[in-house]
């Protein structure tokens, strides 16, 4: 089936088909055309051009859309989320008002630890039908490519039940979801005091039972001050890797962990967090195909420092942006919030932080050749706007809700309907 967007006041994500991602400089660019059409064929890309020559072209469409000025972009992806949790953690939130840090409410038996507890005994269908609903809410938004992690199981059992939920996520919606193994997201209440057990249970059972599954394409290690130091997060990204899962990795969110060099050692496809990280640790980063991952919505949330984004990009590093929603420490998963504080707080310009958090979000997850720009022969994961004066006005009107419909596996669904 054909489908035709007209009247499309901005066009915008352009980037040639064969662009994996952006560095430096090239972050400050992107294709934009005034007055615009696109045509999808089936769930794909097909061509797209100026409204002044669509009279002159033969379409052959089924459908027709008539965009009514609004803006066309790519979906937003989402390269880092933990969106398959048990509940809410309000009650903690009162705690960070109060002085408590993340690390010291950590400490206390809260944090990763209190989720893992209510998601143990919590059934299947509960924890799907949940997440299901803020896959809803993260679609309304405008993302439509999303990585789930584990983490919140930290046995086991509850660490399969997290990632057969991711699964069941994955042939139930229209949004890409890739999967991610997070084990060794904290050390398991079973195993308190006995780290590295807990370590040595991760690489012998856990991952060995992810992998008979097919059940993770990435594998990730929280590897930062008070969780997993550098020789054991390489322990067990060498163990995921001989099982076919990619590193992903957490690091400086609280400190300059040694966890940077880590990822780089072992390829991983992207450092997350980064609040933390020292000079040297992006120097690291330069000449690599690994991806800064930044989440500004945990610094926000966490009252913490940002990461150095504009100082990233001037040295010639690519970044991508996520929302890191969770529910301790970002309950968020509007990917056009965390485009704003981007702007507002790590300094970067609407176009950089929109290219951010959609190629190369793509690339941070794999997913590039795919998703992430309007290229012609890509998926059309589309989101469809508002009208709207220009691109700088995305990150600008920071708590407006300007998406209208989204296209997905080329069908347009209108949001709210």
């Amino acid at each position: 089936m054909k489908t035709l967007l007209y009247n499309i006041g901005i066009l915008a994500g352009i980037h040639p088909v064969e662009t994996r991602r952006l560095q430096g400089g090239e972050m400050g660019a992107m294709g934009v055309i005034d007055n615009a059409w696109l045509l999808i064929d089936d769930d794909r890309i097909a061509a797209f051009g100026e409204m002044r020559k669509l009279d002159k072209l033969s379409m052959g469409e089924d459908v027709t859309v008539d965009a009514q000025g609004g803006a066309v972009l790519p979906c937003w992806c989402d390269p880092h989320t933990h969106l398959v949790f048990p509940c809410s953690r309000e009650e903690e939130f009162v705690d960070k008002i109060r002085g408590l840090s993340y690390a010291e409410i950590a400490r206390r038996g809260g944090g990763i630890l209190n989720s893992a507890d209510r998601l143990h005994d919590m059934s299947d269908d509960e924890l799907y039908d949940l997440s299901m609903q803020r896959l809803g809410n993260l679609m309304a938004t405008g993302t439509g490519c999303v990585e789930i992690k584990s983490g919140y199981g930290l046995s086991t059992d509850d660490e399969l039940k997290m990632l057969r939920v991711v699964k069941r996520m994955k042939e139930n919606t229209t949004v890409r979801i890739v999967s991610t193994f997070l084990g060794a997201h904290a050390v398991g209440r079973s195993y308190a005091g006995r780290q590295g057990e807990y370590v040595d249970m991760v690489i012998s059972e856990m991952i060995p039972a992810v992998a008979k599954e097919a059940l993770a394409e990435y594998i990730d290690v929280f590897c930062d001050e008070g969780f997993f130091s550098p020789e054991e997060t390489a322990r067990i990204l060498s163990a995921g890797a001989r099982h076919g899962m990619r590193p992903k990795i957490h690091a400086c969110e609280l400190a300059s962990s040694g966890g940077v060099k880590v990822g780089v050692d072992h390829h991983a496809l992207s450092i997350d967090h980064l609040e933390s990280a020292s000079d040297d640790d992006l120097r690291l980063l330069q000449d690599t195909d690994t991806m800064a991952t930044l989440l500004p919505g945990t610094s926000f949330f966490l009252n913490m420092p940002y990461a150095k984004g504009r100082k990233m990009v001037d040295s010639g590093l690519g970044i991508a942006l996520a929302s890191d929603c969770n529910p301790g420490s970002t309950p968020s998963s509007d990917m056009k919030f965390v485009v704003s504080l981007a702007c507002i707080k790590m300094r970067l310009t609407p176009i950089e932080a929109i290219n951010a958090a959609t190629l190369n979000a793509a690339y941070a997850m794999g997913m590039e050749k795919e998703y992430g720009s309007i290229a012609v022969g890509k998926k059309a994961n589309l989101q469809v706007l508002d009208r709207i004066p220009s691109i700088n006005y995305i990150p600008y009107a920071y708590t407006r809700r300007l998406v209208r419909k989204m296209v997905m596996g080329g069908k347009v669904e209108t949001i709210g309907a």
